[in-house]
């Protein structure tokens, strides 16, 4: 790109830089902006260095004043008689006594040949530069601004993170199942998310998502109007444990040279959060490459005004360049997701781990106290809740959207902290307690489900979002109060059984958004705006959970009919898209690649990523527990 050219001075030609050359015509001899200002820089530094020399020439009684004249700047002042008059019209003044007379003399002398000497270098120096060619003029200026960028970045960049102790990572390495037909699903497992990958590096590569018909890249309002590459930073984990190295160096390359937080763009914190914060630290625990570690401490810093409401409940979104937050417009008059703000515990403890920085750590548990403070409805958290006035919004308290991850995360507080954050355990079970006692029903048909309960009333309705539950339930079962173990891993398996029927009950035998339980309908979506599907994990999450608790080989076979099903019924030439009705045997497609699944876990042996060493985030992300004895978190109170 040009920049715009300078008319020549006073209307005359301008000699062509280059030696030798002759003058060229009017239209021609104009220069760059950038070549003229560092022409003006040489004249001026030149001069200000002649004329500033004398104002540090020592200036009292005892010593000669000079005349600045023109001759005075360009040629060093030669002394004239005692008592005469000076060329400029001043008295010279002699200082008292022989000797110091003659010292005084010996120093002006010694500053005069500085002068001289600094005048002919500078005069030197501007000669070299009219002597140099155009090109040879332009390289050196690209050259100074960009060690002035560099200057700037060194200046204005992130500190270096302090040496934390790596916890200790074990099981990350997909090793040899033994059985041949576990290992024959396995593989064909890891050649689906080799398609999925491929199809993006191919058609959407540094877009967030991608649609697998148009073969092209697709993004949502949830990460603004940025190409911010979420699938390569969701996917990183995933293809490390499944031993695509050459797909990770891609993507870690890309991370380096491409991710840029600093862009004008609003995004959803609760996103940002569980899919690049918790990729970015997933990748990094997991290859030790410290380029994730620093991307994930910039862009939680950029979330951190988010926080900057009059409560500390953080806004839905924020603007990463400007720090200005918002909520989504159509929840409960202004209101905070629960969900949402309720989602961000795991990473952050972590990100206060790495950074030694308090605030992360102490923004998630003022959150905690700041609920725990609240009056509940029959002991039942709302998912809505003013960031200005501290109050509840509507009374609508669900397990599945809105709220689902917020339970998780308490479940997973208490796990990640090795069992010590008891406060985390203690509020899990008391939600717990009262979502069996409003929430949670059986069918007449036998189903255990899951309702919604609205002002006062239970919905009979299940989303798929909630099938993440049996899961939850068989996790938190070991620990659970009053020897409760042996209840909550049934639960866990009565909810998988649930959710697996809504699968099986469909054409596909994929699940639909939200299946209801009344007027004779089980498992089933009514609503055709709930008859779709879009990859979700939930269900497949849940499997995964009960075969690891108890080895009953009908999960490991449910989750791999699901993995068949999404494979014949999802997969397109450009990767895998959302289908729009279950229930239909000619099913149309949605063209969008959502975030690549995790499903390749379900054929794992359990000595890959072992449950007492890693506790997974909303998203699917391992991070390790902190086994942090005799150690103080950064602004904790209690030894974690």
């Amino acid at each position: 790109m040009t920049t715009p050219a300078l008319l020549p001075l006073s209307g005359r030609r301008i000699p062509n830089l280059s030696p030798g050359a002759s003058s060229f015509p009017h239209h021609r001899a104009t220069l760059r902006l950038s070549e003229k200002f560092i022409l003006l820089l040489i004249l001026s530094a030149f001069i200000t260095l002649c004329f500033g020399a004398f104002f540090f020439l020592p200036d009292n009684s005892k010593h000669k004043r000079f005349d600045l004249g023109l001759e005075d700047v360009l040629i060093p002042h030669i002394e004239a008689p005692k008592g005469a008059k000076h060329p400029g019209g001043q008295v010279v003044i002699h200082g008292q006594g022989g000797h110091d007379e003659h010292r005084h003399r010996e120093e002006e002398e010694s500053l005069r040949h500085k002068i001289r000497a600094d005048h002919e270098r500078a005069l030197q120096e501007a000669k070299e530069k009219l002597k140099k060619s155009r090109d040879e003029l332009r390289a050196e200026i690209q050259t100074e601004k960009s060690k002035v960028v560099q200057e700037l970045k060194k200046k204005d960049g992130p500190k270096p993170l302090p040496p934390v102790p790596m916890p200790k990572v074990v099981g990350v390495n997909d090793g040899d199942p033994g059985e041949p037909d576990v290992k024959e699903k396995r593989d064909k497992i890891r050649e689906m998310m080799k398609h999925a990958w491929d199809s993006y590096r191919q058609y959407g590569w540094g877009h967030n998502e991608l649609k697998p018909l148009a073969k092209k890249g697709h993004s949502t309002n949830i990460f603004g109007n940025s190409q911010m590459g979420a699938t390569i930073v969701d996917a990183l984990d995933t293809l490390y444990m499944m031993g695509l190295h050459d797909e990770f160096k891609d993507g870690q390359e890309w991370i380096e040279h491409n991710l840029d937080f600093s862009v004008n763009a609003e995004v959803s914190v609760f996103e940002v959060n569980i899919r690049f914060i918790g990729g970015l630290l997933a990748a990094y625990y997991l290859s030790g490459q410290e380029v994730f570690k620093v991307k994930a401490v910039q862009l939680a810093e950029k979330l951190l005004p988010a926080f900057n409401t009059p409560t500390g409940i953080p806004w839905a979104m924020v603007n990463l360049k400007s720090g200005v937050g918002r909520n989504w417009g159509w929840a409960s008059a202004g209101s905070s997701i629960l969900a949402e703000f309720g989602t961000l515990h795991m990473e952050f403890v972590h990100l206060t781990y790495l950074t030694g920085n308090p605030a992360y750590y102490q923004k998630v548990m003022h959150i905690r106290k700041l609920l725990a403070k609240m009056d509940r409805p029959n002991g039942l958290y709302p998912n809505y809740l003013n960031p200005r006035t501290g109050r509840w919004g509507q009374h609508h308290t669900s397990v599945g959207g809105l709220g689902d991850s917020f339970y998780e995360y308490l479940l997973k507080a208490w796990l990640m902290s090795d069992r010590t954050d008891t406060e985390a355990r203690k509020t899990y079970d008391d939600a717990i307690e009262a979502i069996e006692r409003h929430l949670i029903r059986k069918s007449n048909g036998g189903l255990t489900f899951i309702g919604e309960w609205k002002n006062g009333h239970l919905e009979r309705k299940m989303g798929h979002l909630t099938c993440f539950a049996g899961g939850m339930f068989a996790l938190g079962a070991d620990g659970s109060p009053d020897d409760k173990a042996g209840h909550y891993l049934q639960l866990g398996a009565e909810i998988a059984h649930t959710c697996h029927e809504s699968y099986d009950r469909t054409v596909l035998k994929l699940g639909p958004e939200a299946f209801k339980f009344d007027s004779g309908l089980e498992a089933v979506a009514v609503r055709q705006n709930e008859k779709y599907y879009i990859l979700r994990p939930e269900v497949i999450e849940t499997y995964w959970y009960m075969w690891r608790f108890t080895h009953d080989p009908k999960y490991r076979q449910w989750g791999w009919e699901a993995a068949q099903a999404i494979d014949k019924y999802c997969r397109v030439s450009g990767g895998f898209s959302g289908v729009k009705d279950v229930y239909s045997s000619n099913p149309t497609y949605d063209d969008v690649q959502q975030i690549v699944c995790h499903v390749g876990f379900k054929t794992a042996p359990d000595d890959l990523m072992p449950l007492e060493s890693w506790v997974f985030n909303t998203e699917a992300h391992p991070l390790p527990v902190l086994r942090l004895a005799n150690i103080t978190l950064p602004g904790s109170q209690a030894q974690r």
